[in-house]
């Protein structure tokens, strides 16, 4: 047995539930690997305001989740990004396959939460990412000045349609039910905003278009009557459908008991109907689901799996090496720190980059194309800050990349062998994680992936050029692109070109982009949403 891939407890799924869970344990010195494969945080990180967590006062879902994390990391919980392709639950060692290896446990927590409903009405599948969308932080930037309807009648609805009137021209709500479901304090906020309609007793009939979405057809379920609203002179509008969650429960199909809506069955401990096996979160059945409810169930599904595995380690006589602690976990504040005095990255950033550079195998080159604008000076200065951080980078300028691309920089071997790696704009925000894991992945080791999964990446055998377009603000966006990098990265024949939207006008307009991530493959195949390894493996083919 490999001891260094066993632990007491691992987690699947890194929001709010799985990231008090790994807390808990780890403080209780139990080592506990938390497995997460979009987004550490889970879906608050796409709320931009957060007021009713206690003790945070006004935050947003990013800032409080990453001090969750470091909190956990300072006490010693391990962090994976990776999918889960397996479970094995049964036994006193239970093991979860991913495909960055298999890991044995004594416990599993299930804290995979749940993601946003698909509706199903005509048009929803066809117009994805070209009018309709699901992420208000995300997209909601794309209909600027444009008209934009809303979906749903519960809370996130009646928070995300006051949202996206910083962008809207004007929002209209439609409602299923009679009126809002949710508390009344979030429902007057959109029933009293001079941006919003709302249209109760209403549900969307169809939406079509041509290559945007052109026409909404809703009905009111109680008069009949039938309303086609159609954008004006060839422009197009939004359809942000927040119509609730179902919840992410395939890993646990006839292992452990759901209830008929496909939600986790677990008891007042968050313990399944399987030994060893607890849930937390949002993937539960459960009369509410926030934030602060998620955190409860996760500390006490930890502190029941604290007593199963310490009698695990006393029935198998195997126990799992302690956590390592770290310095103190920085504040909100700490986090969030100004940058050094005449640096661009703040002391946590850094950190975070000096733990990628020490691990590189490589040098590499990164390769400037410029222009006069000031997003260049940006990117230039950018670059050169974090090369002068290691002697693993060197900062150069090319020439002879068309002015459409510009700026860029590009990803070189030492022998000025490209890697396929280009980021179009300045890889900041969320954007700033997957540039790192680029690096990593084309300087070495990088990335671990099971033998199958690189097998397959290397087998392509044709020329496949990828185009991710993204915003720096959006949440799934890095999945989709550090799939692509560790790809690109395996195959020679492979590049994956990322591009900042909001510097790439021409691109947005050339393939109608209206949400992100975009992924353009030979530029000519569109798809859109975040996707994992194996999810772009099947789209190259």
């Amino acid at each position: 047995m490999d001891d260094r891939n066993f632990y007491d407890v691992v987690v699947v799924g890194g929001g709010p539930a799985g990231l008090t869970a790994g807390l808990y344990l780890a403080r209780a010195c139990y080592r506990v690997l938390v497995v997460e494969k979009e987004t550490f945080g889970g879906q608050i990180t796409i709320t931009s305001e957060v007021v009713n967590y206690p003790g945070a006062g006004r935050t947003d879902g990013r800032a409080l989740t990453d001090t969750m994390r470091a909190q956990a990391e300072s006490f010693g919980a391990e962090f994976l990004m990776a999918d889960v392709t397996n479970l094995e639950l049964d036994g006193d060692v239970k093991k979860v396959h991913t495909d960055r290896g298999v890991f044995s446990c004594f416990g599993v927590l299930i804290a995979t939460g749940a993601h946003p409903r698909v509706l199903g009405f005509p048009g929803e599948t066809e117009f994805r990412g070209r009018g309709v969308a699901y992420c208000a932080t995300c997209d909601g930037e794309f209909f600027t000045g444009k008209e934009v309807f809303v979906i749903g009648g519960g809370f996130a609805a009646a928070e995300e349609s006051v949202f996206l009137t910083r962008y809207a021209r004007h929002v209209t709500v439609l409602v299923r039910e009679d009126a809002f479901t949710c508390a009344e304090a979030t429902a007057r906020g959109a029933l009293e905003h001079p941006k919003v309609t709302v249209l109760t007793n209403t549900q969307v009939v169809e939406v079509s278009g041509d290559t945007a979405l052109r026409r909404i057809r809703y009905k009111n379920s109680k008069t009949g009557t039938e309303t086609v609203f159609s954008a004006e002179d060839g422009d197009t509008f939004g359809v942000f459908v927040f119509a609730g969650y179902v919840p992410a429960t395939d890993l646990v199909k006839g292992k452990v008991e759901l209830n008929p809506q496909g939600y986790v069955v677990t008891d007042r401990s968050q313990k399944t109907s399987l030994d060893g096996v607890y849930a937390a979160g949002d993937v539960c059945v459960k009369n509410l689901r926030q934030v602060v409810t998620a955190v409860g169930d996760g500390a006490t599904a930890a502190t029941e799996l604290e007593r199963y595995a310490a009698a695990m380690q006393a029935k198998t006589g195997i126990h799992p090496k302690k956590p390592v602690r770290t310095a103190a976990a920085p504040t909100r504040e700490a986090k969030r720190e100004a940058p050094a005095e005449g640096g661009l990255f703040s002391e946590d950033m850094r950190q975070q980059m000096e733990a990628v550079f020490a691990r590189m195998e490589q040098n590499l080159i990164l390769e400037l194309f410029l222009d006069d604008r000031p997003v260049s000076r940006e990117l230039q200065g950018y670059m050169t800050e974090l090369a002068g951080m290691t002697d693993k980078l060197t900062v150069r300028t090319g020439t002879g990349l068309p002015e459409a691309e510009l700026p860029c920089v590009r990803v070189l071997k030492a022998d000025g062998t490209d890697t396929g790696l280009a980021f179009h704009g300045v890889p900041g925000g969320h954007e700033f994680t997957s540039f790192m894991l680029g690096l990593y992945n084309a300087a070495g080791p990088g990335q671990s992936l099971d033998d199958t999964t690189r097998a397959r990446i290397r087998a392509i055998d044709r020329k496949v050029g990828m185009k991710v377009l993204v915003s720096l603000s959006c949440t799934m966006c890095p999945e989709l692109v550090a799939a692509a990098q560790q790809i690109a990265a395996l195959n020679p024949s492979v590049t994956a070109d990322v591009y900042d939207i909001n510097h790439f006008g021409a691109l947005k307009e050339r393939y109608n982009v209206m949400s992100v991530p975009c992924l353009v493959i030979d530029d000519d195949r569109v798809t859109f949403g975040k996707k994992g390894v194996q999810q772009l493996l099947d789209e190259i083919g």
